[in-house]
Order: C-alpha cells, then sequence, then structure tokens
C-alpha cells in the first residue's frame, strides 16, 4: 500500500480493506503472480477484486463533510505498450460500509512488460466549503494501492500477428518473420512486429498453446526467441548510437535493445561484443545461442 504525505487528512488505512487482486483462469481463480512468463500478446487478462470503504470514516477521517462524494477507481499501466486506462470506478455517495467489486478485462494486446494496477479512494467533487487541512479538490487522493505483473519472462516479446506469408513478400514456406524498423529512439511497439507464417502449422499452433504450451510448443517458441534475439542484438550492433553511453527513453526500441542485450551478455561491453560479432560471426552465433539458452525447456 502506498502511502504518501500529502497537504490535507487522509483516512487512516484500516478504514478500507482491499483484497488482493485475483487472476481468472479457467479453473477459477488464483492470486495474482509475480509473473507469467508464457503469456503473449494474444493473451487477454481477467483480472479481479473486492475493497470495502468505511465511506462514514473516510469522510470523517478526511474532514470531509457528511455529503462529500468520493470515487474508488482502479486504473491499468502496461510498460511495454506505454498504454493506460481506466479499468472501472464507482462513485460513492452513500453513508456506511461500501462494498465494491472490481471485474477487469484487459486486451492482450494493449498490453506487455510490467503490468501496474493501481487501486485510489479520491475526493469525487471540489469542495468549496471545505477546511483547511481537508481535500478540496476533485481527484485528491485519500488512498491508493499498486499491483505488479510482469507480463515478459526470458523471451524477448513484441507484438506478433499470425498471417498466410502467401500473400506477401516473404517465402512461402517461411515459419517465422521479425520485422523491426526505426531508430533507438522509435517506441518499441511501433519498430517491432513478429508475424508467423498460417501455413506452418508448427509454428502457428505453438503460439496459439502459449498460455499452456506442449513440450513440442515449447521448443518451437525456443527456437523463435532465440532467431528473433539474434535479429534484435545484430540490428542494435549495427546501429552505432547503440553504445554503453546511449541514454534512451523508457519504452523507447533503444532501451529494449540495451535491457536484452544486458540479460544476454551480463558483464560485456557493447564495443566487445560488436567487435566480436564483426570479426567472428559464426563465434558469435554460438555465443548467442548459449546465451538464450536455446531448447532448454524445462
Amino acid at each position: 500500500m502506498t502511502r504518501r504525505v500529502l497537504p490535507y487528512r487522509v483516512p487512516s488505512e484500516d478504514v478500507i480493506d482491499a483484497e488482493p487482486w485475483r487472476l481468472v483462469v479457467e479453473d477459477g481463480e488464483v492470486a495474482l503472480p509475480e509473473s507469467l512468463p508464457d503469456w503473449d500478446y494474444h493473451m487477454d487478462l481477467h483480472v479481479r477484486r473486492r475493497v470495502r470503504i468505511d465511506a462514514d470514516q473516510a469522510r470523517w477521517q478526511s474532514g470531509l463533510p457528511e455529503d462529500a462524494s468520493l470515487l474508488i477507481s482502479a486504473v491499468w499501466t502496461a510498460t511495454g505498450s506505454n498504454l493506460s486506462g481506466p479499468a472501472q470506478h464507482v462513485r460513492v455517495t452513500e453513508a456506511g460500509t461500501i462494498t465494491t467489486e472490481f471485474d477487469v478485462l484487459l486486451r492482450g494486446s494493449d498490453l506487455g512488460g510490467l503490468l501496474l494496477l493501481d487501486t485510489a479512494l479520491v475526493l469525487a467533487d471540489r469542495r468549496s466549503d471545505a477546511r483547511p487541512s481537508s481535500p478540496r479538490r476533485a481527484g485528491s487522493v485519500l488512498w491508493s494501492d499498486r499491483a505488479e505483473l510482469r507480463l515478459q519472462g526470458d523471451a524477448p516479446q513484441f507484438p506478433m500477428a499470425i498471417i498466410d506469408f502467401a500473400r506477401t513478400s516473404f517465402p512461402d514456406d517461411a515459419a517465422w518473420h521479425l520485422q523491426i524498423c526505426g531508430g533507438m529512439e522509435h517506441a518499441t511497439m511501433g519498430a517491432l512486429l513478429l508475424l508467423v507464417n498460417e501455413r506452418n502449422t508448427v509454428t502457428a499452433t505453438a503460439f496459439k498453446n502459449a498460455a499452456r504450451p506442449r513440450p513440442i510448443d515449447r521448443i518451437v517458441l525456443s527456437a523463435v526467441y532465440a532467431d528473433a534475439a539474434r535479429t534484435m542484438i545484430e540490428y542494435a550492433l549495427a546501429d552505432e548510437d547503440f553504445g554503453e553511453d546511449a541514454d534512451f527513453p523508457d519504452g523507447s526500441l533503444g532501451a529494449t535493445l540495451l535491457s536484452l542485450f544486458d540479460q544476454l551478455f551480463p558483464g560485456q561491453s557493447i564495443t566487445d561484443v560488436r567487435l566480436r560479432q564483426r570479426q567472428s560471426p559464426a563465434l558469435f552465433g554460438s555465443d548467442l545461442q548459449a546465451a538464450v539458452r536455446i531448447f532448454e525447456v524445462s
């Protein structure tokens, strides 16, 4: 729970009883995990939680009149897509204990990276009659908390689409193709797109089963991710702006590639790896294969 020092009175923590977020799965509900390593952009997320508020105490302890309207709301933010939005909000005008059920379905295509779920109790309307020590502006936060769910595991994640390669300029029999374009400052979500050939049923099925992969699916996904990592690292090393001193914006292609480089080559300098890649491409390929731990599907 987040407790900030605010320039106005706020209620004590025991006024709000917020149950933890839960993830809705096929067999029911489970506690929201720290991460979903097998998540992909075709996997929507369904989350729930229940929040109880002692509205009388919330108003009284905040120095608000009995008729003050409150708002309990949930907002989601995805660091991988740089998207956010309101999940659900409920206006609280009545007295007594109020129970709010949050039931939120999030589209996988909007997500990625770290999913942040922020819940807050705020003042709904401006109060011109408020005491000097009381909240008066609409949106003044009386209480808030945040839950986090990491949607990216060890494999690189990016938007993807399953299409028929026969209708494109790609070879009809290719299994996949990673499109990567733009400079290091471009947003990752607009610079990367993994295309999977629907004619290659083994690969297409592996991605459709990504939430619950079979052993063969894990092998296929490992091969795709290894190839995608190679393409991304080679793209990065070919750009002279990609270096140790680079400072790319959050959510940018450069920041994503730096993160991937640090994950695959911990403790190694970009200059050294770039030199090895140019002088001995075959050895570099083997180094990268070892770094991504290809086919380790346990």
